[in-house]
């Protein structure tokens, strides 16, 4: 039953799907270079996707591209990271402060799903592309029963020829609501942190780092 009553979502899912961000390929690393020289090489590229989305940041609304910032993130904190012991040291503060930005995204993102879901329960399907996308990794949320209302109301709202009561109605609108607000004070708390890194050029400061001399260590050159 709950197969059907999801499957209203595959159009949106299909067409999102196809729009996430992919990787950037890392072209120009040296089989025969110590592994410090391409960590850096894979980690500029990694920061220069990062920023690849920069422009939307200012726009609380583009949900997608927000997401594929937090990917970004994401992909450089691994990064930095997996190659940490050829890098110096002096990159550990830099990896921290891309950790919180893919936190505070990832809340802001949990935000969006929660938002997707209820919306689709109380019948808004009309919400433009960012709910689309938003829409899609509800339907993960879904899959993982990983809901903040209890899923066999999920499915009865989701019945086309179920119609929910009064009172259902103004519990899911109120908790719309919170969501809301609970996703304004997470773009916030981004949009300070990521303007704060702004300001400090950390974009300049990340790549210094890496051009310094790599640390060198047993299995790793």
């Amino acid at each position: 039953m709950k197969r059907f009553l999801y499957s209203r979502w595959c159009p949106a899912c299909e067409k999102e799907r196809r729009n996430m961000a992919k990787a950037e390929p890392i072209t120009g690393l040296d089989i025969h270079a110590p592994t410090g020289v391409n960590a850096r090489i894979i980690a500029k590229t990694r920061l220069a996707e990062l920023y690849s989305w920069e422009q939307y940041v200012d726009n609380p609304y583009h949900v997608r591209e927000l997401h594929n910032l937090r990917i970004a993130a994401k992909r450089l904190r691994y990064t930095l990271e997996i190659f940490a012991d050829a890098l110096p040291p002096t990159i550990a503060p830099l990896l921290k402060e891309v950790e919180q930005l893919q936190e505070e995204l990832g809340a802001l993102h949990d935000a969006d799903v929660m938002i997707a879901l209820l919306r689709l329960c109380l019948g808004a399907l009309d919400g433009g592309s960012g709910y689309e996308y938003a829409l899609v990794h509800a339907q993960k949320v879904r899959k993982n029963a990983e809901f903040v209302i209890n899923p066999d109301i999920v499915a009865s709202l989701l019945d086309p020829t179920t119609v929910p009561s009064a009172t259902e109605r103004r519990g899911l609108e109120s908790l719309l609501l919170d969501l809301h607000q609970q996703r304004n004070e997470h773009y916030s708390t981004f949009l300070l942190h990521w303007n704060s890194l702004h300001a400090e050029d950390f974009r300049s400061t990340v790549f210094t780092t890496l051009d310094a001399e790599a640390i060198q260590k047993d299995g790793f050159s």
